[in-house]
């Protein structure tokens, strides 16, 4: 062994830091969350997605973290509006995708958001300003494409008219939404907008790093987000929720599942070591829209009743370990509430921090360096190849 020690190696990386960023900070201690400035318990709810995408974006593009004048937000929308339609190549290939998970589909077709670029070589900040836009108009109009060609239906036109997340729901149903629902939902995508150097985002920077193209980096990072142990946990709360089906059941399902060493999903979390502060706003969205006639309210009260018991359960059974709720638990509710199906979930909080992946892409641009990190050898040493006759 050699006389200099080797440093531990985090696994995961834990606790090293990968790079400077304006957008968002987490501490995990304090359960704070900071997006462009903001915290989140302040601006998820009074603010609209929009609004935080366009902090987010002029951050990342050197500009200040000011939240939009009417006429800055009005040009915004009507951008975003303008650009939801995808290429008739990108529909073709949901409609054969049509049977395959709605992560897999939108994996897909994002990968095939370039077709229609007007300027495909050009990576001005300008042009990937303009692509970064287009990325987060067009998420939803894949996922709710996806969702009725899956059923048999046709997909919807985008409406110009409607904000994102009302447009997102008609093109789901043909209906227009409930103001509630509608403002739920971009609730909760305000919420997830970013969540520092999560594995998806840290996807999305190291493929912008080697100067590939910003439709690249999104792909990749949907790939990322695709993992169970990123964006996968908010079906499963459902399921559990499901399961359980009354309060009274519920003390001998947590014990018993304790028991049998499953995991709790949507309890505990890497980073907070306390409540995480996107559960306790998704929380309110949830019973908002239950008390508004737009949730299912007995579903919101089993969750509440559930959770305490969870809490309780946990703490007595691994005390000391802090796991408290985390964003996953209210958002399976919210967008169970708002008539997403459960396999909708990932692909739908990806189409909330797509904003945050494009804005991460643009700040990487800006002062870029190629991300790549050493590795400690640990395989075998002084081997000899020996000729195939000879073994």
């Amino acid at each position: 062994m050699s006389e200099t020690a080797v440093p531990a190696i985090p696994k995961g990386l834990e606790g090293i830091v990968a790079a400077s960023t304006k957008m968002s900070h987490v501490d995990g201690l304090a359960g704070e969350l900071i997006i462009g400035g903001y915290r989140l318990d302040e601006i998820a709810g009074p603010a609209t997605f929009e609004e935080i995408a366009f902090v987010l974006w002029n951050l990342a593009t050197g500009k200040e973290a000011n939240l939009p004048r009417r006429a800055e937000f009005g040009t915004l929308q009507q951008e975003l509006a303008q650009t939801r339609p995808i290429p008739d190549a990108a529909l073709r290939v949901i409609q054969a995708a049509r049977h395959a998970p709605p992560m897999d589909a939108l994996r897909m077709a994002t990968a095939m958001m370039s077709l229609d670029d007007p300027a495909p070589k050009d990576e001005s900040p300008a042009a990937n300003y303009r692509r970064a836009k287009g990325l987060t108009a067009r998420t939803p109009t894949i996922i709710a494409a996806h969702d009725r060609l899956r059923r048999g239906l046709d997909p919807i036109t985008p409406d110009p008219q409607l904000d994102r997340a009302a447009n997102f729901l008609y093109m789901l149903t043909g209906t227009p939404p409930m103001a509630q629902a509608a403002h739920a939902l971009d609730t909760y995508w305000t919420t997830v907008i970013d969540h520092g150097m999560n594995a998806s985002t840290f996807t999305a920077r190291v493929i912008a790093s080697t100067q590939s193209d910003m439709v690249s980096a999104v792909t990749g990072a949907i790939g990322a987000l695709k993992g169970p142990l990123h964006g996968g946990a908010p079906g499963p709360v459902m399921d559990m929720l499901q399961e359980i089906k009354t309060i009274d059941r519920a003390e001998e399902w947590v014990r018993q599942a304790i028991a049998h060493g499953d995991r709790m999903m949507g309890f505990g979390h890497r980073v907070y070591k306390v409540r995480d502060p996107r559960a306790d706003v998704l929380s309110r969205a949830a019973r908002e829209l239950a008390e508004s006639g737009g949730g299912d309210k007995a579903l919101y009260e089993l969750a509440i009743g559930v959770e305490q018991i969870i809490l309780r359960a946990l703490e007595e059974v691994k005390p000391g370990r802090n796991l408290k709720t985390n964003v996953e638990f209210f958002t399976a509710l919210v967008l169970q509430s708002v008539g997403l199906t459960s396999d909708q979930f990932s692909a739908t909080f990806a189409a909330g921090r797509v904003a945050g992946w494009t804005a991460h892409v643009l700040e990487q641009q800006s002062e870029n360096r190629l991300i790549r990190p050493a590795s400690e050898y640990i395989g075998p040493r002084g081997l000899r190849y020996v000729p195939m006759n000879e073994r």
